[in-house]
């Protein structure tokens, strides 16, 4: 029986202005459902000065059961410098950074751009800003899910970028 040779995990980096709800939603969300599969990376053209991703955001991931630990704030800086995992897909997450002129990334990868809105943005209770991150977690696992169960053909390089530009949105 010949087993099918295991291709190493997709990195895919999720960037948004701040990496500090967005961006790190989608990062903790495909780390927990990649399978293996996915390596997930989370970053901004101006994180948060205190490292700390929202607390909204930890606590929405703590209530679906998503692990939080390591979560931080960080620069796109970080992945663009030598020595930096090499990406195999760069997403934005949030039309501000969608619209800004962003690092060279070794080896070319693939870009998408999924835009959500800024659960953090608002002036409601903080019960209203809650719902708004939970929201936000499930429109971003929607996609995910569905970038998780491609087939491996539809991951490749040639393919990936057409791939993750065309997943829709709910």
């Amino acid at each position: 029986m010949n087993a099918t040779p295991q291709r190493p995990p997709l990195n895919v980096l999720f960037l948004c202005t701040h990496n500090s709800a967005r961006s790190i939603l989608a990062e903790a969300l495909l780390n927990a459902m990649g399978q293996g599969r996915f390596k997930a990376y989370s970053a901004g053209s101006s994180p948060r000065d205190n490292q700390q991703p929202h607390p909204l955001g930890l606590q929405a991931l703590a209530h679906a059961g998503i692990p939080t630990e390591g979560l931080r704030s960080k620069s796109w800086d970080e992945f663009a410098a030598p020595g930096a995992p090499h990406m195999d897909l760069i997403i934005t997450v949030c039309d501000n950074a969608a619209g800004e002129v962003c690092p060279f990334w070794p080896g070319h990868p693939a870009t998408a751009h999924w835009g959500y809105a800024d659960p953090s943005a608002g002036d409601g209770s903080d019960a209203d800003k809650a719902e708004a991150f939970r929201k936000t977690l499930h429109a971003i696992k929607q996609r995910l899910e569905l970038l998780v169960n491609l087939p491996d053909d539809k991951l490749a390089a040639t393919a990936l970028q057409a791939t993750a530009r065309n997943l829709p949105a709910h």
